[in-house]
């Protein structure tokens, strides 16, 4: 887990941290804000900030369990993960007063199913998960879920799967035609079976080191998300990124605010820099993604506008991870436990 304290030169130059007008700690993903973009947080508010990151959904969740509730202000989950973490009462929740650029949020992203009317969180970043693949190793067709779950002879053994089971099990679903969430046992062995069975084919299991390996070319395939495929080509990895005729994931990325954040105010501050149309393109420019906010459009690097992979075919079928009921989420625990056995 890699953690960053961010001071201002001031703070530097004339005062100690403890002088700082407060502190925001943050819960992140990795790789995937831009270190600039916390110094300008800091030096306008005069706040010392301090982030750990996590590589999955899940393990966001689990550490918060275990104890690291209170422990920070904000987290950055994805859509499925905002709907969880309300239901388990780790959100608070905000006024429109006390978020004055909540105007500033697409009209798309504001009434969403997981936090309706935006009063624990704000849309930070959205993509999509698919897969991209070495085109040097694989010359075939590139249309199909069936590369990583069947794959040909080109690329056994040279696949990374994400480690994180709401996204790689939600592939495997669509590829099967299964619905997800579902409780029919016939169903769930088809899942399970599936996986099983492509588990040989698969060289690694590894979120945080999606990008990398396919830069270095120890995979030549792999489950991806669509800025770190943007990002994996602009260091030069041979790749496409792959629009499967089954479908893909689609998700918005949020920050919420926590439950009992020590550092309420600087929370509620931070949330309302990142709804600034040149703030959230920051983060897009830097992370390749999209933003969720208007008017960042003057503010894009073009390659970052442009990019194959923000801007899929018309008719490519788009999926939000679901949640489930508790009773069939066992399930899926289980067939996940035993895929990573």
């Amino acid at each position: 887990m890699k953690t960053f304290l961010t001071t201002t030169a001031l703070a530097l130059g004339l005062a100690t941290a403890a002088a700082a007008e407060g502190e925001l700690k943050i819960y992140h993903w990795f790789e995937y804000i831009p270190q600039e973009l916390l110094d300008k947080f800091a030096a306008e508010y005069d706040v010392k900030v301090t982030m750990d990151t996590f590589d999955s959904n899940e393990a966001l969740l689990a550490a918060l369990k275990a104890g690291k509730m209170g422990s920070y202000d904000v987290a950055v989950p994805g859509d499925y993960m905002v709907k969880i973490m309300g239901d388990e009462g780790m959100l608070d929740t905000f006024t429109p007063d006390e978020m004055p650029n909540l105007g500033n949020i697409q009209d798309q992203w504001m009434d969403v199913d997981f936090d309706p009317g935006r009063k624990s969180s704000i849309p930070y970043q959205w993509g999509s998960t698919s897969f991209s693949v070495n085109t040097e190793v694989y010359t075939g067709p590139l249309d199909s879920l069936g590369l990583i779950f069947d794959p040909p002879e080109e690329l056994k053994g040279k696949i990374n799967v994400l480690d994180t089971s709401g996204e790689t099990l939600t592939l495997a679903s669509l590829y099967a035609g299964i619905p997800q969430c579902t409780s029919d046992r016939t169903q769930l062995k088809a899942l399970n079976d599936l996986v099983q069975a492509a588990k040989p084919y698969w060289a690694s299991f590894g979120s945080d080191v999606a990008k990398d390996v396919l830069v270095s070319g120890d995979a030549a395939a792999g489950m991806i998300w669509s800025g770190f495929s943007a990002k994996a080509r602009a260091e030069g990895a041979p790749i496409q990124y792959v629009f499967p005729k089954e479908g893909m994931i689609v998700w918005m990325d949020n920050v919420v605010l926590l439950k009992d954040a020590p550092n309420r105010d600087n929370a509620l501050k931070f949330m309302n820099f990142l709804l600034e149309p040149e703030n959230a393109a920051a983060v897009t420019n830097y992370a390749a993604y999209t933003s969720g906010v208007k008017g960042v459009e003057e503010f894009l690097l073009p390659e970052i506008a442009n990019s194959p992979e923000s801007n899929p075919p018309a008719d490519v079928k788009g999926v939000f991870v679901q949640a489930c009921p508790e009773e069939v989420q066992v399930m899926y625990d289980a067939i996940w436990t035993n895929l990573k056995k």
